[in-house]
């Protein structure tokens, strides 16, 4: 089975990201011949000279009629290396809360730059977001230097500036590449065009950054999502079935292993682990469903954390980093629920400690926080949670804020 890259492109609205992704799917042969047939129908009823290679990724009528993207389209492909899934995230400024989403489980991000209009707002927002959810590798395609005739002078002064804005953002790890999505150069052949550049193609890039594999002596983390107690109606075997279904967010479980149920804090051991069909395992590492049967019987819900002893210690108070998604700002008093895992508890804003200013690059004084900021708050919970800092765990270091009457997701929050 090859090695899977999660990966997400973002950029400013006209920047090319759809083209791009039309064209890996193209010239690495993962589009079907009915499809691009229907492309290039659908090109030529628009009055396009060629093909338009976005048509293959906008696929939600609105995208299709006004030429951009709104929502993540997701897609899967493949080459002989690697295999792929793709999230192709909008540009529009008031589809940030989109791009978050896709960059949010992305090993690698490729961020778009349009060469002629150099390093905008939207750019510095998305790069922004890339640093705040810790993407661990970064792309920046310097696309469309087919509009500045290959200017090697243009496109270097460029990636200097690119190079500098990581550095300022904190970001470990930053590729720039120059492409030219609509023609092809440097996306998956290396160019003629581009002597002067000695890098790899976005594809080469792609097939050959390293994937980081879960790590199985990280402390062991299981949020429980359901109690399983079917009773003698499922048959003698399960009349004293009791067992904890979820999926291993960190680490790994063995059978035998001493555990803490959280935030209750009891301790106990693993004597079994259960698999989806029927199957049994004497372990179960990180993204792996099981359930999990305990060797005491000691009161488990839906929410708490059956963790590797000693596990994190249970807080009533937060220090996190937000995305604000909501169109009403944020202020403090106001009271949200927050879903960690699979827990969810009410909270109140207590602080807003600051707002990234896009521009300087630095934390400014706020006390609100609107569409799109991105700032530091402090919540204060009315019942506990057992996270990890993110920079530990993407996973069990991360939440999301919810509307407590609508439901819907407010903010993308990153433990301190």
């Amino acid at each position: 089975m090859s090695e899977l890259l999660r990966l997400a492109t973002a950029g400013s609205v006209d920047d090319g990201k759809s083209t791009l992704v039309g064209r890996l799917l193209h010239d690495t042969k993962n589009i079907m011949i009915d499809q691009y047939s229907a492309v290039e129908r659908a090109s030529a009823d628009r009055g396009l000279d060629q093909t338009d290679l976005a048509l293959l990724t906008d696929g939600l009528r609105a995208e299709r009629e006004q030429g951009i993207t709104i929502d993540v389209a997701h897609r899967y492909f493949a080459t002989p290396r690697r295999s792929f899934i793709l999230a192709d995230c909008p540009g529009h400024v008031q589809y940030t809360r989109n791009t978050v989403t896709g960059a949010s489980t992305a090993q690698l991000i490729v961020a778009l730059v349009d060469v002629r209009h150099g390093i905008l707002e939207q750019t510095r927002r998305h790069l922004a977001v890339a640093a705040l959810l810790r993407v661990p590798h970064v792309v920046v395609a310097l696309n469309k230097i087919d509009l500045v005739d290959y200017d090697r002078r243009v496109v270097e002064e460029l990636a200097e500036r690119v190079r500098e804005l990581g550095a300022r953002l904190g970001i470990a790890e930053l590729t720039v590449i120059p492409v030219s999505a609509l023609l092809g150069d440097n996306v998956v052949e290396r160019s003629g065009r581009t002597p002067w550049y000695e890098g790899p193609s976005l594809m080469e890039h792609l097939e050959r950054v390293p994937v980081e594999q879960p790590q199985d002596d990280e402390p062991g983390r299981f949020p429980v999502q359901y109690v399983l107690r079917p009773g003698s109606g499922a048959g003698e075997r399960f009349r004293d079935y009791r067992g904890y279904a979820g999926r291993v967010e960190r680490g790994s479980f063995r059978v035998g292993d001493e555990v803490r149920v959280l935030p209750g804090g009891q301790r106990t051991r693993i004597v079994g682990i259960d698999l989806p069909g029927g199957g049994r395992a004497e372990r179960a590492g990180a993204g792996r469903s099981a359930t999990l049967r305990l060797g005491d019987e000691i009161d488990v819900a839906r929410g708490d954390l059956i963790a590797a002893d000693p596990g994190p210690e249970p807080v009533s108070t937060l220090d996190a980093t937000v995305c604000w998604l909501g169109d009403r700002a944020l202020h403090v008093g106001d009271r949200l629920l927050v879903k960690h895992t699979t827990r969810t508890v009410t909270a109140i804003v207590t602080a807003i400690d600051g707002r990234l200013d896009l521009a300087a690059l630095d934390e400014e004084q706020a006390d609100e926080l609107a569409l799109n900021d991105i700032g530091r708050i402090g919540l204060t919970l009315a019942e506990p949670l057992c996270p990890d800092r993110y920079g530990d765990s993407r996973t069990t270091g991360s939440f999301i804020l919810v509307h407590p009457q609508a439901g819907n997701t407010l903010a993308a929050g990153m433990v301190a």
